[in-house]
């Protein structure tokens, strides 16, 4: 099962849409992951028209016909992996405790807000398997990183793997 994985897209803020190499991920996705900051609906309704799967949360930036559609965590089992999606997990420092302790029945949770691609493993504190976090960063608004980003990865066997940063 291949996954596209983006956040903060902030169309048409930031961008007037998505780039051409993020549209060709989502015709190649059997699952596109969204941990929000859509800033408008058309993208929604787009993604949803061109999507397998649509997987998604509403971020901080969000009104209320996103709210409305949008749940603040999206939550799905994919392939055996319990996956959950949050646009704002808080500060870098303690994230991984934090949200250890927050998602106990969660193998991978994506989110967004902070722009920075980010990769680590979480080891719970009372032992169970351990929660991977994925940010892709953002595939329109770069901040203060060097490139605007997006992720790919693969569901195979229960298992998360091949997950890959790709620079824009």
């Amino acid at each position: 099962m291949r996954l596209l994985i983006t956040a903060d897209t902030h169309v048409p803020t930031r961008a007037r849409d998505l780039p051409a190499r993020v549209w060709n991920e989502v015709e190649r996705a059997d699952v596109v992951i969204h941990a929000g900051d859509w800033m408008d609906p058309g993208l929604l309704d787009a993604l949803e028209q061109r999507a397998p799967r649509l997987i998604a949360c509403w971020g901080n930036n969000a009104g209320p016909e996103l709210r409305e559609r949008l749940p603040e965590v999206a939550r799905a089992t994919l392939d055996g992996v319990r996956l959950a999606v949050v646009h704002e997990t808080g500060a870098s420092a303690g994230r991984e405790k934090r949200t250890a302790a927050a998602f106990p029945d969660t193998d991978v949770l994506v989110f967004g807000h902070s722009h920075i691609p980010w990769d680590t493993t979480a080891t719970r504190a009372f032992g169970g398997s351990e929660l991977r976090l994925l940010n892709p960063g953002s595939p329109t608004d770069r901040r203060r990183q060097p490139h605007c980003t997006y992720m790919t990865a693969v569901i195979s066997g229960g298992q998360l793997g091949e997950v890959e940063l790709h620079r824009l």
